[in-house]
């Protein structure tokens, strides 16, 4: 759905689904998005070997490993703690990251996770450096919108924290007037009404290639929905239920129907996301028993302050999405990562991928315990039985679309992109 700029009589504004050769409309056909969420920072869930790193080179090496495979997705956390607040002492900032990879990638979209209210930025800021990101991965680049859910984080850049639903309403107020300087075709001025900053003569180019870059949020309150589906193309849920499977089953598809129906009322095309971790062998009970040996090395102690500890020691949050996790009506499962956990053979894995995409789910940002190890098991093992299950295309025709002219101020697109064949 087209909105319109904050400038009186300004043009109407449009997004990467509006443009079919997008690298997001391109990849849109896939019934099953696959994506990898890495980790961008020293997270220790067990003492269980590992060769994960919190590393660029590293995680650069997992990314164009899941490009490889076709993985349509990338992208990570961005968490700001003091100091003992992380499990281990390195954290790579995902927006810088994810944007420096649109240099060392071809097809994967990079998603950067940006704190929106944290400074606060200056919308000219935002919309300057993804118009950038967006020109250097020629439209494969977007911003994971987050608010902020925890008070020290807030603290940290010198605010308290900013109650729940008054976040949204800033954030929204921030995306009318990024989208605008996006898609202007004159100077805008403005002044902030719930934010703290204003614009006079604000102007940017070049502008993007497809109308915006892409917009993701995780939600999962009201106010939260509301917001994502008025701005976002990709919303990253959580599942009501917890991380056991069985739960997450259960509770999702009146939670995915609430989010697609609010979609349909504003008239948006908007995909869902969720993260599970895979734990996978070549037998059920291999699985079970890798997924027995991460859990054994998990630290017995709840009083440090970390990702990983969901205890009510952890650093208080507001966040309603995870709450399923308190709830003791709800099967839990191990906590060794994931927002919801699927551990088995291949064939089960499989299995509850279907499940999920059956009850709605348009894709999955998966993470593994062993991203190097686990990440080539899924694309040797997993891959081909989900293509034989028809939840993956390899291919989609080229739309029979006029070549669109090169990108100016007008923000038309550079031209068709190249399908590529996984292989």
């Amino acid at each position: 759905m087209a909105t319109k700029s904050v400038r009186p009589d300004g043009p109407a504004l449009k997004g990467p689904f509006d443009f079919p050769d997008s690298p997001l409309s391109r990849v849109a056909h896939q019934p099953l998005l696959l994506g990898v969420f890495l980790n961008l920072q020293d997270i220790n869930v067990s003492s269980y070997p590992t060769s994960n790193s919190w590393t660029f080179d590293y995680n650069a090496d997992i990314v164009r490993q899941a490009e490889t495979l076709g993985f349509e997705l990338a992208f990570s956390r961005t968490q700001w703690l003091p100091k003992g607040g992380y499990d281990g002492e390195a954290s790579l900032d995902a927006f810088v990251a994810l944007g420096a990879m649109a240099a060392v990638t071809k097809d994967i979209i990079l998603i950067s996770t940006m704190h929106v209210l944290y400074g606060p930025l200056h919308p000219l800021h935002i919309a300057k450096y993804g118009a950038t990101l967006d020109h250097i991965a020629k439209g494969r680049w977007g911003i994971n919108i987050v608010t902020g859910h925890r008070a020290i984080e807030h603290e940290m850049f010198g605010w308290q924290r900013i109650e729940h639903d008054k976040r949204y309403d800033m954030a929204g107020e921030l995306f009318d007037v990024v989208n605008s300087l996006w898609g202007e075709t004159e100077n805008i001025s403005y002044e902030g009404k719930a934010s703290p900053w204003k614009l006079e003569n604000a102007w940017i180019t070049p502008k993007p290639t497809y109308g915006r870059p892409v917009l993701v949020n995780a939600t999962g309150s009201p106010a939260g929905i509301e917001f994502a589906v008025k701005y976002s193309d990709i919303i990253f849920i959580t599942s009501p239920g917890g991380a056991h499977i069985d739960s997450a089953l259960e509770t999702l598809p009146d939670h995915i129907a609430t989010i697609k129906a609010a979609a349909k009322a504003k008239g948006r095309t908007i995909k869902t996301l969720i993260n599970p971790i895979i734990v996978s062998r070549d037998t059920p009970e291999e699985a079970e028993a890798y997924a027995k040996a991460i859990f054994d090395g998990k630290p017995k102690q709840d009083t440090k302050q970390t990702f990983s500890n969901t205890s009510a020691k952890a650093y208080e949050s507001d966040a309603h999405a995870w709450r399923g996790r308190k709830d003791a009506k709800h099967k839990q499962g191990l906590n060794i990562g994931g927002n919801i956990e699927i551990i088995g053979s291949p064939e089960q894995v499989v299995e509850q991928l279907a499940a999920l995409h059956k009850v709605g789910i348009d894709g999955v940002q998966l993470c593994f315990y062993d991203f190097k190890e686990d990440l080539d098991y899924f694309g040797r093992k997993i891959l081909p039985l989900l293509e034989e299950a028809g939840l993956r295309t390899l291919v989609k025709p080229q739309p029979d679309v006029p070549t669109p002219k090169r990108h100016g101020e007008d923000g038309t697109s550079n031209g068709p992109r190249k399908i590529r064949k996984r292989g």
